[in-house]
């Protein structure tokens, strides 16, 4: 069985799905379609930068959707993948809504209207510098929250995705996290900080969840072709009410990728095929479960090969 996998924010690359974009009319129609929706030139900016322009929060996230639909859509239209073996759709973070509408649950435009306020929303949520996010590596989760609770005058201080096997970051404001740092030193617990404009996936992200919840509510989702395994509950869904409850909770919430991986596995999914810019979906899979296989397309040649195994 398969399940095909969409990336989230730090997947963006200046460039990504040229190649597919110079190839096929019908992603340049994906990105004219974008650019009329957010009434400026999002495919400029993926196509040619600037980069500082691209890892803006509200042109990285419908950037990312804009890329992953359009190589989709070639998979789909141009090289007449074949679904039937699918099971899920499932997407880190942002990548949930290109599950989405890949699953045919939500328009391509109302999702690129929606991940452009969202990554707003977010953006405004907290000042620059007042929060941080760090990703701790080779330490279990139970044992980052044991850490958690040892902080003194914590404010917000969050596990903000449980990526893989030995790989979860830590969400909050920058004094809760300094703290940690050093428990973390203490404990020879290795740790890096990450470049982000904002500590996503946390309780700081309070304001943003209650502007895109009405937000949300507004759009029409249908039921989707493939459960969708959602990063809330890592478990799959399909009805359109509790899809559209669990993106306004991911704001806040934990990315629960690990767990969402080894329960589509534990479903006898053995093919994790993603699509999308960038390969860090497949690395975590790879940590995180054993005797799979794992397809990344984000060229024409990796779609020829992907395409070609499948028909074996």
């Amino acid at each position: 069985m398969n399940a095909i996998l969409f990336p989230g924010q730090g997947s963006q690359i200046v460039g990504m799905g040229s190649e597919f974009y110079k190839n096929f009319e019908l992603v340049k129609k994906i990105f004219s379609e974008a650019d009329e929706k957010l009434n400026y030139k999002i495919s400029k900016i993926i196509l040619e930068g600037p980069e500082d322009q691209l890892k803006l929060t509200q042109n990285t996230q419908p950037a990312i959707l804009t890329v992953s639909y359009a190589i989709f859509s070639v998979l789909k239209n141009e090289f007449n993948f074949n679904f039937k073996s699918t099971k899920f759709f499932a997407g880190h973070s942002l990548g949930e809504y290109s599950a989405l509408v890949c699953a045919e649950s939500l328009k391509f435009i109302d999702a690129l209207y929606l991940l452009f306020e969202r990554g707003k929303s977010m953006q405004e949520a907290v000042p620059l510098g007042k929060g941080k996010m760090i990703a701790i590596l080779g330490s279990k989760t139970e044992e980052i929250n044991n850490f958690i609770t040892e902080l003194k005058n914590k404010k917000i201080c969050e596990i903000a995705n449980d990526n893989a096997e030995g790989q979860t970051i830590v969400s909050g404001d920058v004094e809760s996290i300094n703290s940690l740092e050093k428990i973390l030193k203490d404990n020879k617990k290795k740790f890096i900080p990450l470049n982000v404009s904002a500590p996503f996936h946390c309780s700081l992200m309070k304001s943003a969840e209650i502007k895109m919840k009405e937000k949300i509510n507004s759009v029409n989702f249908s039921k989707p072709a493939f459960n969708i395994v959602c990063n809330v509950t890592s478990k799959p869904e399909n009805n359109p009410e509790n899809l559209k409850r669990l993106l306004v909770e991911q704001i806040c919430s934990t990315v629960r990728w690990r767990e969402s991986v080894i329960n589509m596995s534990n479903q006898k999914v053995n093919n994790f095929i993603e699509i999308g810019p960038g390969k860090v979906l497949s690395g975590m899979v790879k940590r995180t479960v054993k005797n799979i296989n794992c397809f990344s397309i984000n060229t024409i040649d990796d779609m020829k090969k992907t395409t070609d195994e499948f028909k074996k």
